[in-house]
């Protein structure tokens, strides 16, 4: 069997997380208020592509993660990031007691520490995909991480966030791993994807027991205008 991992987004759009997006024949993409990202098979063709584009519509945005592909004439390449995708099976998941499961009444504190410190793509329904840990100091959310992506036997960990009042006190390391430790307790596998540029975050990751499983390339995307 391929390894879903490899284009993760179409397994996940058409497994585990199919209620939360969208598919045109063997195009995929989430519904924009809960992720950015879309997917197309490893090898898409001209009909691939014109899915793609009637799903989102014309001049829309979205984010293609995966094995990368040349977008056709019409599209227009916003920005392209290299990425990696790590896998956590060595990871030493546990529980933190300072970490509160975060819930509907906790979205606009999310929202706001997101906006503060820019972890990647959060839209108003991103933290209906699973469950996120924070931590409160002096009742306000200070750091958070949680789960997005999920495929048959592994879970993404993401948004993993810091306020800049907070870092350095190793908050971050100990929120993945008591969000691991939720997804290991019901049987699946860490994962995550990080920038390949950003050496900070992957040295963390090292260093708790995360490994480099393959290079990804995000590609923000404008479908044609037409």
């Amino acid at each position: 069997m391929d390894d879903p991992l490899v284009n993760p987004v179409p397994a996940a759009l058409t497994g585990p997380l199919r209620t939360f997006g969208d598919r045109r024949g063997r195009a995929v993409r989430f519904d924009p208020d809960v992720s950015p990202f879309a997917g197309l098979p490893a090898d898409p063709d001209a009909r691939d592509w014109a899915d793609l584009a009637a799903l989102a519509g014309p001049g829309e945005t979205l984010v293609l993660a995966g094995p990368g592909a040349a977008a056709p004439a019409g599209w227009e390449t916003v920005r392209a990031l290299d990425g990696v995708q790590m896998d956590g099976a060595g990871v030493e998941a546990a529980p933190d007691p300072e970490a509160i499961e975060l819930e509907v009444g906790d979205r606009d504190a999310m929202r706001d520490l997101v906006e503060r410190t820019r972890p990647g793509p959060w839209g108003p329904r991103t933290a209906e995909l699973g469950t996120y840990l924070g931590i409160r100091r002096g009742g306000e959310l200070v750091a958070m991480a949680g789960e997005r992506l999920r495929v048959p036997g592994r879970t993404e960990i993401s948004a993993v966030c810091t306020d800049p009042s907070a870092r350095g006190q190793g908050l971050a390391e100990r929120l993945v791993r008591a969000v691991a430790a939720g997804i290991v307790a019901r049987g699946d596998r860490p994962i995550l994807h990080g920038a390949a540029s950003n050496e900070t975050a992957l040295r963390l990751y090292r260093r708790m027991g995360f490994v480099l499983s393959r290079p990804m390339r995000f590609d923000l995307l404008r479908t044609p205008e037409r």
